[in-house]
């Protein structure tokens, strides 16, 4: 399973700390638009190619979460769809004169039809931009299916792959699983092989953490796969639904505690090692950089999601919340990317420091950890989204930790 995202609004309004929508005479809905002047544009485009997966992974909260709408997406994306989204981002592109975009093809997984309809949606794109704006073309995969003619063709195409491991021994794969039961470890060893060999094409790895894992021995063995950027994501959990507890006693900051034993081996590299993302985010920040992920900082959203059959959405972490968080009610044949722009949910989550609780915006740690993933915010029963996130404690613990590990570096000179 690798990120994305589709849904439809299941509730009769939206939760609180979510700009609500008004009906038309006739049901159709009004989307309450921000204006497309001040607006920042999208510039990241997750591209559903197929909305099934061959894994069962036991922590997957798009198969295993409260949405079930995928049931009711076409299994990949048809010919037509394929055509009217790039059509679709290349009149984005123009409207705000985008010199770079980025464009990432997932699942479900992407490669179970093959390379096939990813070049199509190469060539689409790349048919449809204007001459002036480049398209940075990734794939999340699970490895399973990936195969050297399969890289071969990718990589022709312009694409860089990304694959997605719990760790880089069977041990750490234990929970990626296919239908049957069988692990995973196999072929998705043999895929880090093949991307070791290919470092121009290797995008980097996602992993979850898992607190049954040993943090060192994950680190360790996934750096040992070679990948150019390692990110570790918290699991996406939130205050109805409370992220995974260790095993036996436990402090109150686990993850973060999980996260700090892997900064500190991090930092330690006496040579060249992989960017973490979440760890250079976090660096950045401390330095007044502005943020590049949702994970922390304040920066606007710039990513849209478009399904299997042309749903405009917002993220897939949305989909841990309830059935149809992450649902727009547009699609790219009737509906602009600019007025994705304005739809609440999106609106919601580019308020910056004005969108978050009472409790966050008089944090000191405000401009750093910027509330965390909006995912992990979301409380039922009335308050949505305005809290704090259920990581709170734990990303408070990192981000002071690499402070202070940052200060000590610039006190020894």
């Amino acid at each position: 399973m690798t990120p994305g995202g589709r849904a439809r609004y299941g509730h009769s309004g939206a939760p609180a700390g979510v700009p609500g929508r008004r009906k038309q005479a006739g049901g159709g809905v009004v989307v309450c638009q921000s204006r497309p002047d001040t607006a920042v544009p999208f510039r990241q485009f997750v591209l559903k190619t197929h909305s099934r997966c061959n894994l069962a992974c036991t922590y997957c909260y798009i198969y295993a979460g409260p949405d079930r709408s995928w049931r009711d997406r076409p299994p990949h994306a048809p010919p037509g769809t394929v055509r009217q989204t790039a059509l679709r981002i290349a009149e984005h592109v123009r409207a705000h004169g985008l010199r770079d975009i980025r464009v990432d093809l997932h699942g479900g997984e992407p490669l179970l039809t093959g390379p096939g309809p990813l070049l199509d949606q190469a060539a689409a794109l790349r048919a449809a931009l204007p001459p002036d704006c480049r398209a940075h073309l990734g794939v999340q995969t699970n490895g399973t299916l990936l195969t050297e003619p399969v890289l071969d063709a990718l990589a022709g195409a312009g694409f860089r792959v990304g694959l997605s491991l719990d760790g880089g021994t069977p041990g750490l794969n234990r929970r990626r699983l296919d239908h049957a039961g069988r692990a995973s470890w196999p072929a998705a060893s043999r895929a880090a092989r093949l991307l070791a060999r290919r470092p121009g094409v290797f995008a980097g790895i996602l992993c979850t953490i898992d607190l049954t894992s040993d943090p060192a021995l994950v680190y360790r063995s996934l750096r040992a796969l070679g990948p150019p950027m390692l990110d570790f994501l918290l699991p996406h959990a939130n205050w109805t639904s409370r992220p995974p507890v260790p095993p036996g006693p436990a402090g109150p900051t686990p993850y973060g505690d999980w996260l700090c034993t892997v900064f500190d081996l991090w930092w330690g590299e006496p040579g060249p090692a992989p960017r973490v993302r979440l760890f250079t985010e976090i660096i950045g920040l401390l330095l007044g950089r502005p943020s590049t992920s949702e994970a922390v900082g304040l920066s606007p959203v710039v990513a849209l999601v478009v399904d299997t059959d042309g749903a405009i959405e917002q993220v897939d972490s949305l989909k841990s919340a309830y059935e149809g968080a992450a649902a727009t009610g547009l699609d790219v044949f009737r509906n602009s990317f600019d007025e994705a722009l304005g739809h609440p949910g999106m609106t919601a989550r580019r308020l910056g420091a004005d969108g978050l609780c009472a409790q966050c915006r008089s944090c000191p740690l405000l401009t750093v950890c910027g509330g965390g993933n909006y995912a992990h915010r979301y409380r039922a029963g009335g308050t949505g989204f305005r809290n704090p996130s259920v990581y709170c404690a734990d990303l408070e613990r990192v981000i002071r930790h690499i402070a202070s590990r940052l200060a000590a570096e610039v006190r020894a000179g």
